[in-house]
């Protein structure tokens, strides 16, 4: 349909009556040539493609005739209905360049572009803005904007995989450079054009104003770094490595060259786009061979379900069984291509960059840089035993394979969740807990009540049979040490550097996780109010401002502070140690799994009333211990019960040192 249906039809086609001296869309000449099925006017691609051909012929070669300054003057003004018009003269520019590549790359970037702008004009009049360019061209919405005749020409491009479908054949690394015709990002590009001018025409009629949406900022990227900064030694290897290894089709191979120089270049956004398709397309037809599914390796076909990253990083095929891609690539490069690509806490950079999220000169080098990291590494597993041997010579070659080999998320809820333990224990190691006069110590000791001393008993038998799950040869720390003992950084290191699979959890395990987050969470929101409030009654304690009743307050404050350590550590511990077994909540029945839902609901519910309570407009520091009682109350019966998933778990043998 791309390659040959368009070019089918040989009746020239008039340029004036497409495009009007001044530059204005004659939209009736285009709109005309879609057509519909008799009976229930749905569209009729294949006809339409026939149609358009020489509508597009024309519209080409009058982009062609243009210099770069008659294109700007003439059109230039209609492209700033989206959100970054500087791309159009870029595009302008591949359509006369030589290398085929560069056309592609255009479409890519202007479909992306131009659904972003399509999705701003749908929020002038509906509130949810369809994620899929498919619904989103089929909505009601661009259709009163823009009028469906013209929603129908777009369908035909770039809305339907019974039509060309553009973008989708491009962004999933479907077609080759020479594949493409210029002939058709000639007529996106005047399409684009035209649409600025129908919605310029609809604001002035419904005094209605188009505001663009702002762009999306990438999201933990500072925690995917793990490979080093890709040097210029790297990028001549990779150079070699691309000519032999088998991962890439010799017809692909274009783009790979290119993607190196747009890196070379600065030009991070479009190295990415490029890296992005060829790893689709090549994993591809690894998912087909592993798998023994050689009919799922298909060109874009408009009849069938075409496979895309969905597929080829799911669980299972769709014939349910399972898929031998994961366990072919390993866990360490599955893991790495979920956070770049799958994970809601990750960048997700296909996602963003295809739908026109991100500001493409903005685009971080960072990024792009480890997904050429991760190439020159999945390109080497595709070669021969000489070309490894040859690239292995090579010290930061090796460092790249060493670090691909032990990759582990960054992403995943499990792994947030492990960071989320350990920043909240440091910053409890932190309290600027200062020492007090002894009048002032004595005081304070007095105000540990009964209530007070039933914590530290409950907290202390909880942490002894805890203790019993702890990794071999890691002490647990007394619960009243005072500043809190090292050991439980150590503790807590040691159990949050322990392997838990993140690949295709279960929603049991995912609805754990958001609870044992939340709870994490709420912890270190209660640290953050115990500093800010003891560094500021410190500095007025000692500097002779509070009120007796103030003073009184002020000791009572760090009576309650000093039982919250201990307390936070306990359920940091819990949290980590479930954590290590989260993935035996698919023993517990029904029944036994919404009873430890509940339970840890409820832990949950302590945390949020600790966060309020110790808000410094709040100041309720006596109340934390009633409600601190209570709650190891409720975690010691719970306890008791051996309920918990550490339970469910194999038994430490070792001898725990206390």
């Amino acid at each position: 349909m791309i390659c040959t249906l368009g070019f089918e039809c040989k009746e020239t086609c008039n340029i004036s009556n497409i495009v009007a001296q001044n530059g204005e869309v004659c939209w009736e000449t285009i709109t005309n040539c879609v057509s519909y099925a008799d009976s229930d006017q749905n569209i009729n691609y294949w006809e339409s493609v026939k149609r358009l051909g020489p509508v597009c012929d024309a519209i080409h070669l009058h982009f062609l005739s243009l210099t770069k300054g008659q294109f700007e003057t003439q059109y230039a003004s209609w492209f700033r209905w989206t959100s970054f018009p500087e791309l159009f003269p870029e595009v302008f520019d591949a359509l006369g360049s030589l290398p085929s590549t560069a056309v592609s790359l255009s479409l890519m970037k202007l479909t992306s572009c131009l659904e972003r702008a399509l999705g701003d004009a749908f929020l002038m009049i509906g509130k949810e803005c369809p994620f899929l360019l498919r619904d989103l061209l089929a909505s009601e919405e661009l259709a009163r904007v823009f009028g469906q005749p013209v929603m129908d020409v777009l369908r035909v491009f770039i809305g339907s995989p019974r039509g060309l479908n553009l973008r989708n054949v491009l962004w999933h690394g479907f077609a080759s450079p020479q594949e493409i015709p210029p002939k058709y990002c000639s007529a996106m590009l005047l399409l684009t054009a035209g649409l600025g001018q129908l919605l310029e025409s609809y604001c002035q009629q419904t005094k209605v104003t188009l505001a663009h949406r702002s762009f999306v900022t990438l999201t933990n990227l500072e925690d995917l770094i793990v490979f080093p900064d890709v040097t210029c030694k790297i990028l001549s290897e990779l150079e070699e490595v691309m000519k032999k290894s088998t991962f890439i089709l010799k017809i692909m191979l274009p783009y790979w060259e290119i993607a190196l120089m747009k890196f070379k270049a600065r030009r991070f956004a479009d190295c990415t786009i490029l890296l992005l398709t060829q790893l689709e397309a090549g994993l591809r037809r690894v998912f087909a061979t592993v798998n023994k599914c050689p009919d799922r390796l298909l060109t874009a076909e408009s009849t069938t379900l075409y496979t895309t990253f969905d597929e080829i990083l799911a669980k299972d095929l769709t014939d349910g069984q399972t898929n031998l891609l994961p366990l072919f690539l390993g866990e360490p490069a599955m893991e790495f291509l979920w956070d770049f690509l799958n994970c809601q806490e990750g960048p997700r950079v296909r996602d963003r960059l295809s739908h026109g999220e991100v500001n493409l000169p903005e685009f971080p080098k960072e990024a792009a840089s480890q997904l050429l990291a991760f190439s020159v590494v999945l390109l080497l597993r595709f070669s021969d035993a000489a070309v490894l041997s040859a690239a292995k010579e090579d010290t930061a070659v090796r460092l790249l394979l060493t670090l691909a080999e032990g990759y582990h998320s960054r992403c995943h809820p499990v792994s947030r969740l492990k960071k989320q333990v350990l920043s909240c224990e440091e910053s409890i190691r932190m309290w600027p807990l200062r020492p007090l006069r002894e009048e002032s110590c004595q005081d304070a000791a007095r105000l540990e009540d009964t209530e007070t001393n039933g914590c530290y008993s409950l907290i202390t038998e909880i942490v002894e049979e805890l203790c019993h799950h702890v990794p071999e040869n890691h002490r647990v720390p007394s619960v009243c040490d005072d500043p809190p003992a090292e050991e439980w950084s150590l503790l807590l290191g040691a159990l949050c550097s322990m392997r838990v699979s993140v690949l295709f959890c279960p929603r049991a395990v995912l609805e754990v996780l958001v609870v044992l987050r939340s709870i994490a969470s709420h912890c270190q929101a209660v640290s953050s109010h115990v500093v800010t409030s003891l560094q500021l009654r410190h500095q007025q304690w000692e500097e002779r401002t509070l009120r007796s009743r103030q003073r009184r307050n002020y000791l009572s404050m760090r009576a309650s502070i000093r039982l919250l350590s201990p307390v936070l550590h306990l359920i940091l511990l819990l949290t980590a140690l479930e954590l290590v077994n989260i993935h035996f909540v698919h023993r517990k029945t029904t029944d036994e799994y919404q009873q430890y839902l509940k339970f840890f609901k409820s832990v949950l519910q302590y945390s949020e009333n600790l966060v309020t309570y110790t808000r410094p407009e709040k100041n309720k520091w006596r109340e934390t211990i009633s409600l601190t009682h209570a709650a190891l109350m409720k975690i010691w019966t719970f306890t008791e019960k051996k309920q918990m998933l550490i339970h469910l778990s194999k038994k430490s043998t070792s001898k725990v040192i206390l």
